[in-house]
């Protein structure tokens, strides 16, 4: 299976942490929005997108990319995040919309804690402080090795 990581992790690394830890069970190449051209995800059996949550939604730079793609009917791709308030349902339904309109077949979604020092929060340090951990990271892993055993 070919498949591709595009992520954006930019405050503590939260979800770079997720996004390698999944692209070492698919043997995945992992890349940002920004890195990759819109045809050449069309050479990939499965694509994965995550990034953190900003206020209830993934990183705008996944919608501008996703927004210039062609159709994709019938690509199988799965959704991941890290967040302060992991609500999956709620954190992933924007993306999902996208990913949906552009024809991709969501095959799973995958969501931790992560730790959040975004606006008021820094005056507190944070909450989710040393998340993702490792118990994070092993259920990122079985969340893929699952989603393997599937497709």
């Amino acid at each position: 299976m070919n498949a591709l990581i595009i992520y954006v992790s930019i405050h503590h690394g939260n979800t770079g942490k997720v996004a390698k830890a999944i692209a070492e069970i698919l043997n995945a190449k992992l890349v940002n929005p920004w890195e990759i051209k819109s045809e050449e995800l069309l050479k990939y059996d499965l694509i994965g997108f995550g990034s953190g949550i900003y206020y209830w939604k993934h990183h705008r730079a996944l919608f501008k990319l996703i927004g210039n793609l062609p159709e994709m009917r019938g690509k199988k791709a799965f959704i991941f995040s890290t967040a302060g308030i992991n609500i999956p349902f709620i954190n992933h339904r924007k993306l999902r919309s996208a990913l949906g309109k552009k024809g991709f077949e969501i095959v799973g979604e995958f969501s931790c804690r992560g730790w959040d020092t975004n606006g008021w929060l820094e005056k507190i340090g944070g909450i989710n402080k040393g998340h993702p951990n490792e118990k994070d990271l092993e259920n990122a892993r079985r969340f893929v090795e699952k989603l393997k055993s599937m497709i």
